[in-house]
């Protein structure tokens, strides 16, 4: 017991720490409480929540994730603390009751107490006594070893930043590691005057063999200073936990309590599915709605959904998600860690403008806006389009932090309010407002890819019992239309009753959404919804996991609920029901997992039962399944040129499979399920380096084998394209002439494309602010980085059109130089994505929105980038899902209609 004046004393000193303990936890909850309403329940099925979170809490099952070792050492601070709570009021009634629970002895003897509630309660106090014991000593263990890895270990580097990388100024000025210094020596005294405290105790009233550590302290005290060492091991453990609540809320070890809060918030959706947003589609300018403008994404930490404020607090600091990231691992400017760090700071920040002593809230805390811009303090907006949305960083995270939705709603934001966006984002844009479809293709070709095969539409078919869904890369892109062949073949030999939509398809919208610009996805969306509600679908099969995720997932926010798989899914059903029986191979194949397929749909195994089917070796990729490392298209990135860093995403992933391969002999054939991923690995500049490399879908690879199980060798191609010829399209075309880089095992023949017009003035469309018209001179050195659709590099000529001899290979990329803030000479390049020459059948409809990370060269300095306006979506065409029987003149000349000169971009400077 404490002497009756330090009872007083204490009991004074709790009042007050508590109360300001108290009062910085609920400043705290009216921070995050000023994040804008969520889109998504999160307080639904409570009971489910509160188990969800009670277990993943206790069991620490994402902290040993990735990390087992560092997890554990973290567990024993975790449970520590856990116990801690009973130990700290046990303890304090010790200093206030006649009670000792380390001797099991009591000053009093009540008459009623029995023999065998006694032995009960004896038993309950030694096992207390004995956590408590051995919790201190692992308590201790965890917080020495953690900060040996933290300060004085090379794994320190887990705990650094790329130098492109944004900081809050607070980071700067190194506030994390003094916060951390702070917490572990608060712990260490903590749980060291605790222990020093028990020894004491033994050291005074006798040996206590179920205390083993404090016994073993207890050799350090006399009977002489004994008490004097338990009174202080009293105030020291107890006094400084009181102290240390007045600062708790500040600190990074707030996670203790907001990530069991953050398990109980949960989304329910899956990775890849966006939180909806509210747009009014029948106005006729959505944009200048100011009111509603304010929901549109985030410009401030207020604009973002509290559960993300609540992010910032769950947030461990243990930048695993920074690990995992593919702008990162490329030394881009985007850390997910960074993101959250910095989020807290400036909430921190902002909480300091009042003292916690005056028991008054902040002006933030009181409704008062943030004064700084998120791309201002939380990330450059590099950062904020370098994400690929691949989902690693919140499948990683160990408190399901969501810094990916950040992104997306500062994109949508800057897209949809400020106008500012990558320039090459615009042909995109524009391709699928007038052609529905990034490429920006004539959309009455949709169908061309399946010249010479006999499939059938749903007008010819109305009761298929597959719609298989091609999506526009299939539809398009050289690559992938191969792909979408070998399915369809497949689905042949299989005797599968099917059909496609054919022209009645349109764009999914991905592309559109991972950019931000929600409105153009609801535009595309919502025509494919009535579509689909109309053919009313059994089941949909889609080749590209892009669609599969957004028709299988997105559509229900908006009315679309069908039954979608991907088409290893499907053809893995096929070959176990004998309806195809494929023969292996001698090939070495090792699998590449498309984020949307694997990580934001879970479909990690039907692809290998396939492979493993198909060959006898089939090695794994080191970063598999959930694990798996992007191929760098995703997040709209397919259509812009990479931000700055030291490496390609896609070279990285690449030279991962050679790795994984080099051992083979024979034939070596990397397998992806996503066009996207396909295009980006073949069209790596590292690839040249690989042509044993091979790389295919897993239905190519199923077709090859069904047709050895039935003799046949060739693999039929796609017939001459039945399209008019040049000249009867368009009409005295001009002539743009199409270069590009000789491959080493093919001749790349000059192509010329026509050019028409622009459309039109009659029906007004959104147009992006006109760029000064160039002319890049041919360059056979001009720099051809990764992703595929059928686009060529133009120059102008006045020659007039000349046949096209054939369809073309894949020009050769040479060697990516990471962008340089000020180019040299040598450097002027624009980007421009290339990986295919567009086929016959798209020369009379030149594609005019193609990804932008290839380039020409030109050999005067780039122009400064385009003032970016406002973009405004079409509002004088409705949308609609009839389907006409020829093209508009607006969409004829969509595919030919010269696009504007492609930019380096660069970042508004912030006013």
């Amino acid at each position: 017991m404490l002497p009756f004046p330090q009872k007083i004393a204490f009991l004074l000193f709790a009042a007050v720490t508590l109360a300001l303990g108290f009062w910085g936890f609920y400043r705290l909850y009216l921070r995050i409480r000023r994040g804008a309403a969520d889109p998504e329940p999160r307080f639904n099925h409570l009971p489910r929540r509160f188990f969800y979170a009670l277990i993943t809490t206790l069991t620490q099952q994402r902290t040993f994730k990735k990390r087992p070792t560092i997890g554990l050492f973290h567990s024993f601070i975790f449970y520590g603390f856990i116990f801690y709570g009973l130990v700290n009021l046990v303890d304090a009634a010790e200093g206030f009751l006649p009670i000792s629970s380390g001797q099991i002895s009591f000053s009093f003897s009540p008459p009623a107490l029995n023999q065998a509630f006694l032995y009960t309660l004896i038993t309950v106090l030694t096992t207390y006594s004995f956590l408590a014991d051995v919790l201190s000593f692992l308590v201790l263990l965890g917080v020495v070893a953690l900060v040996i890895r933290r300060f004085a270990l090379p794994s320190r580097a887990d705990f650094r930043f790329n130098l492109r990388t944004l900081l809050h100024k607070d980071v700067q000025q190194e506030k994390i590691t003094r916060d951390s210094l702070i917490v572990s020596t608060f712990i260490l005294f903590h749980v060291g005057s605790r222990a020093i405290g028990a020894g004491a105790r033994i050291a005074a009233e006798g040996p206590a063999y179920h205390e083993p550590f404090a016994t073993l302290l207890s050799h350090l005290f006399t009977s002489a200073n004994a008490e004097a060492f338990r009174i202080f091991g009293y105030w020291g453990a107890l006094g400084s936990v009181l102290a240390f609540l007045a600062y708790f809320p500040y600190t990074k070890h707030i996670h203790i309590f907001m990530a069991p809060a953050k398990y109980f918030v949960e989304r329910e959706p899956t990775y890849g599915v966006l939180p909806p947003v509210a747009l009014n589609l029948e106005a006729d300018n959505e944009i200048e709605d100011e009111a509603h403008a304010k929901t549109i994404g985030a410009a401030r930490l207020e604009d973002l959904a509290w559960p993300r404020l609540l992010d910032a607090y769950a947030c461990i600091q243990c930048n695993r998600c920074q690990d995992v990231c593919p702008a990162t691992a490329t030394g881009k400017s985007l850390s997910p860690a960074a993101l959250e760090i910095n989020k807290r700071m400036e909430l921190n920040d902002l909480a300091a403008a009042q003292s916690p002593f005056a028991f008054t809230a902040a002006p933030f805390e009181k409704d008062a806006p943030s004064p700084h811009p998120l791309l201002k303090f939380a990330l450059t907006p590099e950062a904020a389009w370098a994400c690929t949305t691949c989902g690693a960083c919140m499948e990683v995270c160990p408190t399901q932090n969501e810094q990916m939705l950040d992104i997306i709603d500062i994109r949508r934001n800057q897209v949809m309010i400020e106008g500012e966006f990558p320039s090459q984002l615009q042909s995109a844009f524009r391709g699928m407002e007038r052609a529905q479809n990034p490429w920006g293709i004539n959309h009455e070709q949709r169908l061309a890819w399946a010249d010479g095969l006999n499939v059938k539409t749903t007008d010819e078919n109305p009761t298929p019992d597959v719609l298989y869904w091609v999506g526009c890369a299939a539809s398009y892109d050289p690559q992938a239309q191969k792909t979408a062949r070998a399915f369809v073949e497949l689905l042949t030999h299989a005797e599968v009753n099917f059909a496609v939509l054919g022209k009645k398809e349109c764009c999914t919208g991905d592309s559109a959404r991972r950019a931000g610009n929600e409105y153009l996805y609801r535009q595309l969306a919502d025509k494919n919804v009535s579509t689909l509600n109309t053919v009313q679908p059994k089941l949909i099969v889609a080749s590209c996991p892009h669609c599969m995720n957004s028709i299988g997932h997105e559509y229900k926010q908006i009315g679309g609920d069908y039954k979608v798989l991907h088409h290893t899914e499907y053809l893995e059903t096929l070959v176990a029901n004998k309806q195809l029986t494929p023969t292996p191979s001698e090939a070495t194949i090792t699998y590449h997992d498309p984020c949307y397929l694997g990580r934001h749909n879970g479909v990690y195994e039907a692809p290998r039962n396939l492979l493993n089917i198909l060959s006898n070796s089939t090695p794994e990729l080191p970063r598999n399944k959930e694990n798996s490392f992007c191929c760098g298209a995703g997040g709209a990135q397919f259509w812009k040129e990479e931000e700055e860093g030291n490496e390609r995403i896609s070279d990285n992933r690449f030279r991962e499979a050679q790795q994984t391969l080099a051992p083979a002999t024979g034939e070596k054939v990397l397998a992806v399920g996503c066009p996207f991923c396909k295009s980006m690995l073949d069209s790596t500049p590292t690839k040249a380096d690989s042509e044993d490399i091979v790389i295919k879908d897993v239905a190519e690879l199923l077709l090859e084998g069904v047709r050895r199980s039935k003799g046949l060798t060739a693999i039929p191609q796609k017939s001459e394209p039945s399209t008019p010829p040049i000249s009867q399209a368009v009409p005295e075309p001009t002539v743009a002439t199409v270069t590009a880089t000789p491959s080493p095992t093919a001749e790349i023949l000059p192509v010329e494309l026509p050019q028409t017009p622009a459309p039109s003035a009659e029906r007004k469309k959104w147009q992006p602010k006109a760029a000064t018209a160039s002319h890049p001179a041919e360059n056979p050195a001009a720099t051809i980085p990764p992703p595929s659709p059928p686009q060529a590099t133009q120059t102008a000529s006045q020659s007039s059109a000349t046949q096209i001899a054939a369809p073309t290979p894949t020009p050769e990329r040479k060697k990516w130089q990471p962008k340089t803030s000020t180019p040299s000479p040598e450097q002027t390049t624009v980007p421009t994505q290339v990986s295919e020459i567009a086929p016959i059948e798209d020369a009379a409809a030149a594609p005019e929105h193609v990804p932008a990370s290839a380039a020409n060269q030109n050999p005067s300095p780039a122009p400064p980038p385009p003032e970016r306006k406002k973009w405004q979506p079409k509002s004088t065409t409705p949308v609609t899902t009839t389907q006409t029987s020829s093209p508009s003149p607006e969409e004829s000349n969509a595919s030919t209609d010269p696009s504007p000169t492609r930019k380096k971009w660069t970042p508004k400077k912030p006013s």
